[in-house]
C-alpha cells in the first residue's frame, strides 16, 4: 500500500501536471560556450522535466502549462516539446513584437564540464513569456475540476521568476488542493532568480506562503535554509553533502512547522569532479526515513537534471501505489540515469530504471 492516497486513474484524464517555464537549452558538448563555434539544442525547464519523464520513461498521462513565445523559436521549442509526449493543450501562445522586446523564448547556455572543470550555466531568461504568467491566464478550473488530474507539480524555480509567478503557483494549488489532487513542490532555490526581487528573504516569504499547500516536498538543506528560513543549531558545517543525518535533523523540525508535508525527499551529492559523484537519496514519509542505495563514485555524462529524474522516478512510484522504500530507490535510480546522457531531460526506459534499482551490471544487452 502507497504512502499517499491518490484519485482513480479513471476519474482523471491527467496523472501529472506540471506549470514551469520551458527553455531552450544551448548545449556545446565537449567544448565551452565562450569558445564553441557551434550548439545542440534541447528543451529543459525543471517542473516540466518531471512531466516529461512521467510521460515519456514511465508511459503517464501528463499536460504542462506555460507560455510560448509564437515565433519560430517557440515553434522549435513546441517541436522538441512534442517528441517528450507532453500535452500542450494548456499552452499558451504569446504574440511576438518582432524582436522579442516585450516576450521572448528564455535560453540556457549549459556546459556540463569534466573532471576538475565543474559544470556551468549561463542564462538568458529575461523578459520570457512564461515569466509574466499572471492569475487568470491558465483555466485551472478546466484542467483540475473538468478533466481531473492526479498529481500536480511545481517549484520555486517558477515561483521565483517573478511577482505574478508565484501567484499562478498559489492559484493553481488552490484549486488543485479542493479538487483532491497531490501538489508536489521542489524548493530549486536559485540565488540569481531571487536577487532583484529581494534576495533570500524574500524567497523565504514566497515559500512560506506555498509550503502550507504542499503535500509533497523536495529539497536539500540549502534549500530548505535559503528558501524556507530553517537554521538548525548544532548541524556540523563540515559533515559531507552525502550524509544523510544532518539531512534527518533539518527535516525534524520542518515537519513540525509544516505537518501537511506528507513526504519530503532530498538527493544526496558528492561532487568528487564534474564527472564522478557519490549520490544517494532520503525520503521522509509517515515518520520513519527510508534511503536509497549509495552509488559510489557514480560516473556523470550531464549532471543537469539529475534532481528532476529523482522527483519523477519518486513520483511514479508514489502514483502506483509502490511503498516509500520503493519511491526512493526508483528516484535514486532514475536520477542517476539522467545523468548518463546530454540534456536536461531523461533518455531513460521503466525497464531501465527496475534494472538499475536491482543493481545489474553495464554489460552489452543484446
Amino acid at each position: 500500500m502507497g504512502v499517499l492516497v491518490t484519485k482513480p486513474k479513471e476519474e482523471c484524464r491527467w496523472d501529472a501536471v506540471s506549470v514551469g517555464e520551458i527553455m531552450l537549452r544551448l548545449d556545446p558538448g565537449s567544448g565551452r560556450v565562450r569558445t564553441t563555434r557551434q550548439f545542440r539544442v534541447w528543451e529543459g525547464g525543471g517542473e516540466y522535466n518531471v512531466t516529461r519523464a512521467l510521460a515519456r520513461c514511465f508511459g503517464l498521462r501528463t499536460t504542462v502549462a506555460t507560455a510560448i513565445v509564437d515565433n519560430e523559436v517557440g515553434h522549435l521549442l513546441e517541436d522538441l516539446m512534442l517528441q517528450g509526449g507532453v500535452d500542450l493543450s494548456h499552452v499558451k501562445w504569446v504574440p511576438f513584437d518582432g524582436i522579442g522586446r516585450t516576450s521572448r523564448v528564455g535560453l540556457n547556455f549549459t556546459e556540463k564540464g569534466f573532471g576538475i572543470r565543474p559544470a556551468l550555466g549561463c542564462s538568458d531568461r529575461g523578459h520570457s513569456a512564461a515569466s509574466q504568467l499572471e492569475p487568470g491566464d491558465i483555466d485551472w478550473d478546466l484542467i483540475f475540476r473538468k478533466e481531473g488530474a492526479r498529481w500536480f507539480h511545481t517549484g520555486g524555480i517558477f515561483a521565483a521568476l517573478s511577482p505574478t509567478t508565484a501567484a499562478v503557483v498559489l492559484e493553481a494549488m488552490a484549486i488543485a488542493r479542493d479538487t483532491g489532487t497531490i501538489i508536489s513542490y521542489d524548493l530549486n532555490y536559485r540565488a540569481s532568480l531571487w536577487k532583484e526581487q529581494g534576495g533570500r528573504g524574500r524567497a523565504v516569504e514566497v515559500n512560506r506562503r506555498i509550503a502550507p499547500h504542499v503535500d509533497v516536498m523536495i529539497g536539500n538543506e540549502e534549500d530548505f535554509t535559503a528558501a524556507l528560513g530553517f537554521d538548525v543549531s548544532g548541524l556540523d558545517e563540515a559533515v559531507s553533502a552525502i550524509d544523510p543525518e544532518s539531512f534527518k535533523t533539518m527535516i525534524g523540525e520542518v515537519v513540525k512547522e509544516f505537518p501537511n508535508f506528507r513526504v519530503v525527499a532530498t538527493t544526496l551529492r558528492n561532487a568528487k569532479t564534474a564527472s564522478v559523484n557519490d549520490w544517494g537519496a532520503v525520503l521522509y514519509a509517515g515518520g520513519a526515513f527510508y534511503e536509497a542505495r549509495l552509488r559510489e563514485d557514480l560516473e556523470i555524462y550531464d549532471r543537469v537534471g539529475g534532481g528532476d529524474g529523482f522527483a519523477s522516478g519518486m513520483t511514479y512510484a508514489l502514483l502506483t501505489d509502490k511503498s516509500p522504500q520503493e519511491a526512493v530507490e526508483y528516484g535514486a535510480a532514475h536520477g542517476a540515469l539522467a545523468m548518463t546522457t546530454p540534456g536536461d531531460t531523461s533518455m531513460a526506459t521503466l525497464e531501465e530504471v527496475e534494472a538499475a534499482m536491482k543493481a545489474r551490471g553495464a554489460r552489452v544487452i543484446r
